[in-house]
């Protein structure tokens, strides 16, 4: 991995390399995005099955796009029992943990006669776009159908691309119906996007999208918004390490490379005090490259996103994971929980040389659907909060309005609003 000198133009550099990683930049596919879109807005299933033709090869019609309970119980055939007991497992953390998020309707009154609320009201249908291309995730479907289970959502629609001969991963269906999928559909890419912004003959509309996917599924989730509500716009996988020379540089090399394999766009950064362990951590890279199995995607991710950045102190070291505001944030240094309350901008905080980047992405509970591209300035992890919407609750009694109605009328009189005070004077003539 290239080593270099932490200072204002690096960071800066290194910022405006990151973020040339971010959907948005990617508008040459949005013409053919939009296209799918609408055909599927305007014809609905006939262009959903078409594109399920063209792109997934798979004949897909109104009698099979349904996953029958026929399909998840043969899938629990083809899943290795300890890979079923696990999933079992990591759904038992995740729900533990966004249970604690749960917020519920509030009310206080005056004696005055006023009640003021607020009521918290689960989302009635969400879809769940899960990937089915080149690599199978079950932890993602797990911590998108369960923080919806905890808010209470009625109807969790997933839908998932399927093979030629219409078939869906063993492992995709059995983590859904463990998270209590209402139904599973076979359709994936933009056409996906737009069947549950939308609806089809087979597919219900939905009122928000959550999920992960590639470029044509981001863009087409940007297409939709505001039809229907998004989760976010996900960039490419990163990972950010702040170490000392109290790290052990093989457990940090091999965190790097975690997040590295997603994807020929991750990132992956370290930032040190210590000239010798970015040294050892760079060779150890090395080492782990040659055996790894994905070892061409890690090389391109390294080679054109990964840094080892070297700092003059922790206080610099901080200041720059601030402003990187990566996804995931590790933390191993001789005193890590200090340095964690220093930390202002990132997705998820590992702390400890024990606490590495996969613990969160499969079992410890927190979920592991993060904001990338340095929007962790400003959003957070996916999470009950998502799947619930509130409404103010206002009450007030004639004694508790007559005490105020002259100000409110002054109010609305200042800003021309003559029918507003009307509305209010009127109750005291």
């Amino acid at each position: 991995m290239r080593i270099v000198n932490l200072t204002e133009e690096t960071r800066k550099n290194i910022l405006k390399d990151l973020l040339k990683r971010s959907p948005s930049n990617f508008g040459s596919y949005a013409d053919t995005v939009e296209k799918i879109v609408n055909d599927v807005r305007d014809r609905g299933d006939e262009a959903l099955f078409g594109y399920t033709k063209q792109f997934d090869k798979a004949d897909i019609n109104a009698g099979n796009v349904l996953v029958t309970k026929e399909e998840i119980e043969y899938a629990y055939t083809q899943v290795d029992e300890k890979l079923i007991e696990v999933i079992r497992k990591a759904k038992e953390n995740i729900r533990t943990y966004h249970e604690k998020q749960r917020q519920y309707s509030w009310f206080d009154s005056d004696p005055k006669g006023i009640m003021l609320g607020q009521k918290v009201t689960a989302l009635e249908s969400v879809g769940v776009y899960v990937p089915g291309g080149k690599a199978v995730y079950p932890s993602s479907v797990l911590m998108n159908i369960m923080p919806a289970k905890v808010a209470g959502v009625k109807n969790i629609i997933m839908t998932t691309p399927c093979n030629s001969e219409g078939e869906v991963y063993a492992t995709t269906l059995v983590a859904a119906n463990e998270a209590g999928a209402t139904a599973i559909y076979k359709a994936g890419g933009a056409q996906a996007i737009a069947a549950l912004a939308y609806g089809t003959e087979s597919i219900p509309k939905v009122d928000k999208i959550v999920g992960p996917g590639n470029i044509f599924v981001a863009l087409a989730k940007r297409a939709v918004y505001g039809h229907v509500s998004i989760d976010s716009i996900a960039g490419p996988s990163e990972i950010l390490v702040i170490a000392d020379e109290t790290a052990n540089p093989r457990y940090v090399a091999a965190d790097l490379l975690s997040q590295a394999e997603h994807d020929e766009m991750a990132s992956a950064i370290l930032i040190t005090t210590s000239k010798e362990l970015a040294e050892k951590v760079s060779a150890q890279v090395d080492e782990f490259i040659k055996v790894l199995s994905r070892k061409e995607i890690i090389r391109k991710s390294i080679d054109t996103y990964g840094y080892i950045l070297l700092a003059d102190n922790m206080a610099d070291a901080v200041e720059a994971a601030n402003a990187i505001a990566s996804e995931h944030l590790e933390i191993v240094t001789a005193n890590p929980f200090d340095v964690m309350t220093r930390i202002k901008n990132a997705g998820a905080i590992f702390i400890g040389e024990y606490s590495s980047e996969p613990l969160g992405d499969y079992f410890a509970g927190p979920n592991h659907v993060l904001p990338t591209n340095g929007t962790a300035k400003f959003f957070s992890p996916l999470s009950v909060d998502d799947f619930i919407k509130k409404s103010s609750i206002i009450y007030y009694s004639r004694e508790a309005l007559e005490e105020v109605h002259e100000d409110i009328e002054s109010f609305a009189k200042s800003e021309q609003l003559t029918a507003h005070a009307n509305s209010i004077a009127v109750r005291f003539e």
